[in-house]
């Protein structure tokens, strides 16, 4: 294969993976911003030199760059000086070196141990230990309550169940843009988790940002089964993103990451 044609094979690769690995990157900033500046040098690094992709397969290889890339400027997330997002740094702080980041390697964005471990730079033990750890820790770093915005009836039980066993506190169901801000104002939620299309039409994305408006800046996690189509990066998107189907752990993974972090970006239109 020539040159040519294998930067040309490399960068249609890319193009695939980018959106989940500009969702991996916003959920280890925990921020839109700088989760797009590290995925971005990532591809730079990556189409100057495709060789640093190894003999690894290229979702795994672009991965790896980026934890290299992120890991050597000191790891950063986004700052907080007050309130929650003091707090969420304060809890991230104690968290075992690694733990946090193949936690959502694992179950957001699927990857196995060995894969893991490749991405990390650790052997596929620690990288299964990392995980486990990463779990006990942050389910007991943070707890708080939770408001769920999705017109699916079942899909909106199991949520319910799976944050309950957590040990969060499900403030209510809300199935449209006016249910939504209801239940809202009625009970303020410290985390929302929120669908995008709603029963009556309305938008999840809508009903979030008319919350943030009466009640502050608070975690948000959206759900979608096209989650490609909110993480181009060309404009305001979400830091925390959960693919339908989701599976348990991607929920509890999402969750736990979202309580650290109050300062999610939402859509806007």
């Amino acid at each position: 294969m020539s040159n040519s044609t294998q930067t040309q094979d490399v960068s249609s690769q890319l193009a695939t993976h980018l959106p989940y690995l500009r969702r991996f990157a916003r959920a280890v900033t925990g921020s839109q911003s700088s989760g797009d500046n590290f995925a971005v040098a990532s591809l730079e690094t990556i189409l100057a030199d495709p060789s640093v992709l190894d003999d690894t397969d290229v979702k795994t290889g672009i991965f790896r760059v980026l934890y290299r890339i992120w890991s050597s400027a000191g790891a950063p997330v986004d700052d907080g000086e007050s309130g929650l997002k003091a707090r969420a740094q304060k809890h991230l702080a104690k968290l075992t070196d690694n733990s946090r980041e193949a936690l959502l390697l694992h179950t957001l964005e699927g990857f196995s141990f060995d894969k893991i471990a490749k991405i990390i730079g650790i052997d596929d033990a620690e990288a299964e230990e990392l995980v486990q750890i990463a779990r006990r820790e942050m389910a007991d770093a943070v707890s708080g309550s939770v408001m769920i915005i999705e017109d699916e009836a079942i899909i909106a039980m199991d949520l319910e169940s799976i944050i309950s066993e957590m040990g969060h506190r499900v403030t209510g169901v809300a199935s449209t843009r006016s249910e939504a801000v209801a239940l809202g104002l009625a009970d303020a939620p410290d985390l929302i988790l929120a669908d995008i299309q709603l029963a009556d039409n309305s938008s999840g994305i809508d009903a979030v940002n008319d919350l943030m408006e009466k009640l502050g800046e608070r975690p948000v996690i959206f759900i979608t089964a096209f989650p490609e189509r909110l993480l181009t990066g060309e404009k305001h998107e979400p830091a925390f993103l959960i693919s339908k189907p989701y599976a348990e752990d991607q929920v509890i993974s999402a969750v736990s990451q979202a309580m650290f972090f109050s300062s999610t970006e939402t859509l806007k239109d």
